[in-house]
């Protein structure tokens, strides 16, 4: 049986050192940069910036997905969550 988005999502949450949640949730910004960090892509500043704009980010350093494709404003699809997981899987040692 393949995993569901909060499944991925928690997934994605534990490979950057963020934790689980009890709820079903988009990710927060600060996940964002984390998962943004993690991809080789240092999100800085504060406050930090946009979520579209860190999932811009996400979208150009994962192979497979388009980052011209939406406008960021959606959260990610469970396509592109898996794409993510792979790629993340990918990076652990």
């Amino acid at each position: 049986m393949s995993p569901t988005v909060d499944e991925l999502r928690d997934e994605i949450r534990l490979a950057v050192g963020r934790y689980e949640r009890a709820v079903s949730t988009d990710f927060t910004k600060e996940a964002l940069a984390a998962i943004c960090g993690a991809l080789g892509e240092e999100v800085t500043g504060k406050p930090l910036p946009p979520k579209r704009e860190m999932r811009a980010v996400v979208r150009e350093r994962v192979e497979g997905l388009d980052p011209d494709a939406v406008d960021g404003e959606r959260s990610f699809r469970k396509a592109e969550l898996e794409a993510i997981v792979a790629r993340l899987r990918d990076e652990e040692p």
